[in-house]
């Protein structure tokens, strides 16, 4: 069997030509664990297969999620991952919601431990022999490494990502401290030239904290602060890393949650389906009533009753004119939260919306999938704002005035 084509090598990674696809790499993670730009270096068997895991995990989040991504699968039975070939971009971008780390050293008027809002983006430029040093925005642009427009989407997508892991980890009563990605462009394909969070994300990748701790830190800062490394010091890395991976295999998973529409009358049963498509964009699933205040009250009391008992989570849009009692009556009969919708405006972006918060309090998927819709809303709201300033083209032979 031929060894496969080497296409890159990292300190803890190496790339491969996929055999068949020429659009897709494999990655195999290695056992080694590095610090201080690689001048320390050791290894610690089964870490590349836990890192594989680690990392297919949370880019299988992300890509629940919505974010763009080059995780295509693997990572789970052994260290090797498939993903789609990109141009990588020579930038670790990370974001800081907690001080720690050289932030605190570069600004001693920031206390350790202080939370960081809104949070710190920066850019190092992927040098070892410099220690990857801190580059600005403009020299990023200056030096050709991003144009203005992709230095923008890294700095949200980043800041997303970093807010969706944060989330999963707060439901593991842990902090996340900081965290660093990279980007690529797509280097072919479909999708060609797209901006695409890229690399790995794994333990090696951020400061988690559990109970907030600094001292019960289950990161790489644990390696990089041993003065001497012994075999017991690796053990409890590697222990520690296991633990991080079985619980970040625990970050995608969706609780079951439903969305009850219940309409006040036939006559405006033909206003459902736009709420269930703007719903269905969320991934939220729906069941659908017709009910009547007036001439079947009792069936909708009836219909509340069966509802609750067969869904755990749920969220009922009451749907009628401004003058329908179904909404007062579900918030009487219903513990769960009722949004009352009048047909003359429905708004189902907007009211969809408003249900996915509400999942996303404990849903970690539906939590990115919201700020991910906010984002797309800014960036049509700048858009179009830009595209009405944008200066008229002068037509060939006139001059401006």
């Amino acid at each position: 069997m031929p060894k496969p084509k080497e296409v890159a090598r990292g300190k803890t990674k190496i790339l491969y030509q996929h055999e068949t696809q020429p659009d897709v790499l494999v990655v195999k993670q290695q056992d080694g664990i590095t610090a201080r730009d690689g001048e320390r270096r050791d290894v610690i068997e089964g870490k590349g297969q836990i890192a594989a895991q680690t990392t297919s995990r949370v880019f299988r989040l992300l890509n629940l999620c919505g974010l763009p991504t080059h995780y295509l699968n693997g990572g789970e039975d052994d260290n090797e991952m498939l993903v789609r070939r990109a141009e990588m971009i020579p930038l670790e971008v990370v974001v800081r919601g907690v001080a720690a780390g050289s932030l605190v050293k570069r600004r001693p008027g920031i206390p350790r431990g202080s939370l960081i809002v809104p949070r710190l983006i920066e850019f190092f430029l992927k040098d070892d022999a410099n220690h990857d040093p801190l580059i600005d925005v403009d020299a990023v642009v200056a030096q050709g490494i991003a144009n203005p427009q992709e230095v923008a989407t890294m700095q949200e997508l980043a800041r997303i990502t970093y807010e969706i892991l944060a989330h999963a980890w707060r439901r593991h009563e842990a902090l996340l401290v900081d965290l660093k990605i990279e980007f690529g462009r797509l280097a072919s394909g479909e999708g060609k030239g797209q901006l695409v969070i890229a690399d790995v994300i794994d333990n090696d990748s951020w400061r988690v904290w559990p109970q907030g701790r600094e001292d019960l830190m289950l990161d790489k800062q644990l390696y990089r602060n041993l003065e001497v490394v012994t075999p017991a010091d690796l053990e409890r890395i590697r222990a520690n890393y296991e633990q991080v991976a079985d619980m970040v295999a625990r970050f995608p998973l969706m609780r079951a949650g439903m969305v009850a529409l219940i309409v006040d009358g036939p006559e405006y049963a033909g206003s459902i389906e736009a709420f269930s498509r703007a719903l269905g964009g969320l991934g939220l699933p729906t069941v659908r009533h017709i009910v009547s205040v007036a001439r079947t009250p009792g069936h909708v009391l009836q219909l509340v009753g069966q509802l609750e008992a067969t869904f755990a989570r749920m969220v009922f849009v009451a749907i009628g004119p401004a003058t329908s009692a179904l909404a007062p009556l579900l918030q009487n009969a219903s513990a769960n939260p009722v949004l009352p919708v009048d047909v003359a405006d429905p708004r189902p972006g907007e009211v969809a919306l408003r249900c996915a918060k509400v999942f996303a309090l404990e849903d970690t998927i539906v939590f990115g999938r919201v700020l991910l819709t906010q984002t797309n809303a800014r960036s049509e709201v700048i858009t179009a704002d830009a595209q009405l300033n944008a200066p008229v083209p002068i037509p060939p032979g006139m001059a401006r005035a």
